[in-house]
């Protein structure tokens, strides 16, 4: 039968959690379904698992900045909603990419670029991005662009 989509797998998991009447994570799974669904009806088109994983990590970036707004402001039972839910999407994108990995790629990309001074910079991300893209893992450019910037003396 293949590998699942991201998309089926949270469908098929909305549904087990739902029979098992687990209300928190029955609704943040209804929420990511729905999130994907309209990334979908934007694109026309069945989404890659790559674009769902870029979706599912916008929900959670959300959730932690809103989890940080509530610590802010003193309101511990709110942010530990948010965490919560967090940690539902999480089990959907794949792992933060360490230091040195994003380090890695960017000497890489310095060396395979031939990129000399700050102005090589966009070469260096696009290598640099592609690279990181492949390994499967979830990265955050500003990351690699301060890698970046440090390797090229920007």
């Amino acid at each position: 039968m293949g590998t699942m989509t991201l998309v089926e797998r949270i469908a098929q998991d909305l549904t087990a959690s739902m029979k098992a009447k687990d209300a928190e994570r029955t609704s943040v799974l209804r929420m990511a379904k729905a999130a994907l669904k309209n990334r979908e009806i934007d694109k026309g088109e069945p989404l890659e698992d790559a674009e769902s994983v870029k979706a599912l990590q916008s929900l959670v970036k959300q959730r932690e900045d809103s989890a940080e707004q509530y610590e802010k402001a003193s309101r511990p039972e709110l942010a530990g909603k948010e965490r919560a839910e967090i940690a539902v999407l999480k089990v959907y994108v794949p792992a933060e990419i360490s230091d040195e990995e994003v380090a890695g790629a960017v000497d890489k990309a310095v060396e395979e670029t031939g990129a000399a001074s700050p102005k090589d910079m966009g070469k260096v991300m696009k290598a640099a991005m592609a690279a990181l893209a492949a390994s499967g893992k979830a990265v955050d450019g500003k990351r690699v662009n301060a890698a970046a910037r440090k390797k090229l003396g920007a």
